[in-house]
């Protein structure tokens, strides 16, 4: 959780930044916004015939979206709450996709947490065009046959008094024209094997799964712990807020669902089995579907039992591991389905099943070339609605990792007029 010194700004940076919460608050009441709620809802409650949502995650190319000239604050907090507004609102100026936006100003407890109780030097380098774009760990285990003493149990809490400070002064600036609504995920960090890249290299653990399994189920029996110990924690200290509306458990996958809660669920008492989580393993692409299931897999099982619905995936390919692992995990209600995956074999596999099939389009169509190639995009979402066509599966469009749009805005715009055209020839508008 980002701190700042102090909540505050400037005259002319709160009589600016109203100015942009009314236009978000504008945005967010047009009646389109109520039907992409809808879209996202048909498609997570596995309605037949949903029309599939399509999305583009913006963050990834913030040198195009989001440039510096475009901000007016000069305030550490004044340009954080303006980053916020102006996301909001350029979505839908510019890129008009199935974004819903927001019509409220959501912020989060303050909760810390310090996973492995040791600092882990991280070295980041820039691209040629002088973003921060790659970084490496020093990672403090070289040999897992040596053991993991240094590594500690979390350690983790949560400043009530800040957040109220910081929730008070939002009301105060902009609570007569959006409310002001504290928000959260589960807390704890359901991505294991992106946790244990931090504590070991892929030589490491790949090393490791030969020479010392017992180690390595050992220390993926304290990252599940240490993710289970704080979900439980937040559960029972009453920070757990409902994510079935317009939040994302990976990337862009809004969570919309009448599902959620499982029973009712006041203010302070939701439980984790009412919410959505988001886990995924790209860091074992490499490893055999068998010793998934043996060394990774029942790490994540135990985790997923607790919460209410799970996405699964992100870059990795889920159909290696499908029949042996994915099929068996508890509460699977959303598939990452990316370039590299069978999309025919996951289609067929989930067939009827209720799971989403959340098709992740190739980013270098969008990244690579200053200009859209229109037929190979068209092509590229076609593909996917052709492989689903007939098949009762919900389906939705995420396009993520583009970290460049060369500073050409329409394309992306393009993009997405490009794939609801294609989706209308599968799913006409009524």
């Amino acid at each position: 959780m980002r701190e700042f010194m102090a909540y505050t700004l400037p005259t002319e940076e709160r009589i600016y930044l109203r100015g942009l919460a009314r236009k978000q608050a504008e945005i967010a009441a047009w009646p389109v916004m109520q039907e992409r709620r809808q879209l996202w809802t048909d498609t997570n409650d596995a309605k037949p015939g949903a029309r599939p949502p399509f999305a583009i995650e913006s963050w990834t190319f913030d040198r195009d979206f989001m440039p510096a000239s475009i901000f007016q604050c000069k305030s550490d907090y004044g340009r954080h709450l303006e980053g916020v507004f102006l996301r909001n609102i350029r979505h839908h100026e510019i890129l008009n996709d199935d974004h819903v936006c927001p019509g409220t100003i959501d912020m989060w407890w303050h909760v810390w947490c310090n996973q492995f109780g040791i600092d882990i030097p991280t070295e980041h380098a820039k691209d040629a065009e002088g973003v921060t774009t790659a970084y490496h760990f020093d990672c403090p285990i070289k040999d897992l046959r040596n053991g993991f003493d240094m590594i500690k149990p979390a350690t983790f809490g949560v400043n009530r008094e800040q957040t109220m400070v910081e929730k008070a002064f939002l009301e105060d600036t902009f609570g007569d024209i959006m409310p002001v609504v504290l928000t959260s995920g589960t807390y704890g960090s359901t991505a294991l094997t992106q946790s244990l890249m931090r504590l070991m290299g892929m030589e490491v653990f790949f090393m490791a799964m030969y020479d010392c399994p017992d180690k390595l189920h050992a220390l993926m029996a304290l990252l599940r712990d240490n993710c289970i110990r704080m979900s439980r924690w937040a559960e029972a200290e009453g920070l757990l807020v409902l994510n079935n509306g317009n939040q994302c458990t990976c990337g862009t996958c809004y969570n919309y669902t009448t599902l959620l809660p499982r029973g009712k669920a006041e203010p302070g008492k939701v439980k984790l089995s009412d919410m959505w989580a988001g886990m995924d393993s790209q860091e074992t692409v490499g490893v055999s579907p068998g010793l998934f299931h043996e060394l990774i897999f029942p790490y994540y099982r135990d985790l997923a039992e607790m919460f209410g619905l799970v996405y699964w995936g992100c870059c990795e390919p889920v159909d290696p591991i499908w029949e042996e692992s994915l099929s068996k995990l508890p509460n699977l209600r959303s598939v990452s389905i990316s370039r590299w995956a069978d999309q025919r074999f996951i289609a067929e596999a989930l067939d009827g099943k209720g799971i989403v099939f959340s098709r992740k389009p190739n980013p270098n169509l969008l990244g690579l070339d200053v200009v859209l190639n229109e037929e190979a995009w068209a092509a590229e979402i076609r593909e996917t609605l052709e492989i689903t066509s007939g098949k009762n599966i919900p389906v939705e469009f995420v396009v993520r990792d583009v970290y460049s749009m060369h500073g050409n805005l329409d394309k992306p715009r393009r993009a997405v007029e490009i794939a609801r055209r294609e989706i209308d020839k599968f799913y006409p508008r009524t």
